[in-house]
């Protein structure tokens, strides 16, 4: 019998897997360690172990070369082969009527009934969700991660009808307002009966109906995969590829951008530049015939995102240049309705912002300094674009070794969204100034307010 065998027998799951490796290690490695190798928290680890997550194929490739254990092991614990069900004449609810003698009229009585009761009941459940501010399930409950609680309604939705466009579209406007005003563990909370009853009402619409149903899908999965984004959850790869599809199906430029966008993003957190980049001026120049307002809006907001993108691969050239079409389109832009559901909109402020991440990328903090004595963090207009504002500044200061002015920045971030400090990153930077400089006073008080602890 080989090690392997010994070690992992036949039928663990992926956590089992995991959790008998590490066990044997000498010494035993700790989720810590582990979560160290593979460049995640060892939240993210325990939620996989759990069963919470299973991580992309480049990611199990990865946990694989680091415990070594053979790929086809651990891929087919992650995903094991799915058995058919075994009916059983004899048991409680087999008619032994097969499909062949279903009439098409009783098909057709049976699916009305069930549509009717759905939309009834999904229009019950997601108002739930509006007058409460979460869903009726969870309350009462304590607040929960939001990464967790995103994953679970991916991978495991709850039961929902459709609901009609007009209340799926509040509820859409309501998740948003979550999401600027960095609300992050409501928006987790609210997000999976949102998917779910998004998902139902496509299918139940037809014609233009389903058209903008569509549309609204496609915004909501774009919201999840920024939530799951700011969280360091793979789930934005989930939410990404359906939000895409969704776009896709709506014919609409503004949710076809933010979903591409998205998944933009998640090749870029796993270190594929050169794609994201690509697939962004694809996309970008398949808009560019379109003269309507929102279709430039849209250019516009991948044009940000595709500079920073490449300012990861070092291109400052290329990187700026496209800060500066876009600021040349913002210019133009008349902002007013039908463009607020673009996220990233090229304002003079926003496009500035874009600069300053463009220099931390590319590692010239010096050149960031005078960008930021010009913008007034008053202008964004929401918490979460404040607050976005204050990290970069913070992680420009940081590069240029000045404790005191990283720190007053991420006080600032804690002033305008308290939960954006306890966002990964924001903490990463938190504990580095902590291991650097506590005598800074308040830091480490603001450190272990913030969940860091030295």
């Amino acid at each position: 019998m080989s090690v392997h065998a010994m070690i992992a027998p036949p039928g663990l799951d992926l956590g089992a897997l995991m959790r008998s490796r590490r066990g044997a290690r000498r010494p035993k490695m700790t989720q810590e360690a582990l979560a160290a190798a593979l460049g995640y928290s060892k939240s993210w680890v325990c939620r996989v172990e759990g069963g919470q997550i299973v991580p992309q194929i480049e990611t199990l490739l990865h946990i694989a070369t680091v415990l070594d254990i053979p790929p086809d092991d651990l891929i087919t614990a992650a995903h094991p082969p799915e058995r058919d069900p075994v009916r059983n004449p004899q048991s409680p609810g087999f008619s032994g009527q097969t499909a062949a003698t279903v009439t098409r009229e009783d098909h057709a009585i049976q699916e009305d009934t069930v549509r009717r009761r759905g939309f009834l009941t999904g229009a019950a459940g997601l108002g739930a969700v509006m007058v409460t501010g979460s869903p009726a399930t969870a309350a009462s409950h304590s607040p929960a991660d939001p990464a967790t609680t995103l994953e679970a309604g991916l991978f495991h939705p709850p039961a929902a009808g459709p609901v009609p466009l007009g209340q799926l579209a509040q509820a859409l406007h309501q998740a948003r307002a979550h999401f600027r005003h960095a609300r992050y563990q409501a928006l987790g909370a609210e997000l999976p009966l949102l998917l779910a009853a998004a998902d139902a009402t496509r299918d139940h619409f037809t014609g233009h109906a389903k058209e903008r149903a569509c549309a609204l899908a496609a915004y909501a999965y774009s919201l999840a995969g920024e939530l799951a984004s700011k969280q360091h959850s793979e789930a934005v790869w989930v939410a990404a590829d359906r939000a895409l599809a969704a776009a896709r199906a709506s014919g609409q430029p503004a949710p076809l951008g933010e979903a591409t966008r998205m998944l933009s993003v998640a090749m870029r957190r796993a270190g594929r530049h050169h794609q994201a980049a690509d697939l962004l001026v694809h996309t970008e120049r398949q808009l560019a015939d379109d003269p309507t307002e929102q279709a430039r809006a849209v250019r516009a907001a991948m044009l940000l995102t595709c500079g920073y993108t490449v300012a990861h691969y070092g291109d400052r050239t290329a990187a700026l240049g496209m800060v500066d079409e876009a600021e040349a389109i913002g210019q133009r832009l008349r902002y007013g309705p039908g463009l607020e559901k673009v996220s990233i909109q090229a304002t003079r402020e926003q496009c500035a912002s874009f600069r300053l991440s463009v220099y931390n990328k590319l590692g010239s903090p010096d050149d960031a300094v005078p960008v930021v004595a010009r913008i007034d963090p008053g202008v964004f207009p929401t918490a979460e674009r404040r607050a976005r504002f204050h990290t970069d500044t913070a992680r420009m200061w940081h590069q240029l070794g000045s404790d005191a002015r990283t720190f007053a920045s991420l006080r600032a971030i804690e002033h305008e969204a308290p939960e954006e400090v306890r966002r990964p990153s924001v903490k990463a930077l938190t504990a580095d100034l902590l291991y650097s400089s506590t005598s800074l006073p308040g830091l480490k008080e603001f450190a272990a307010r913030t969940g860091v602890h030295s």
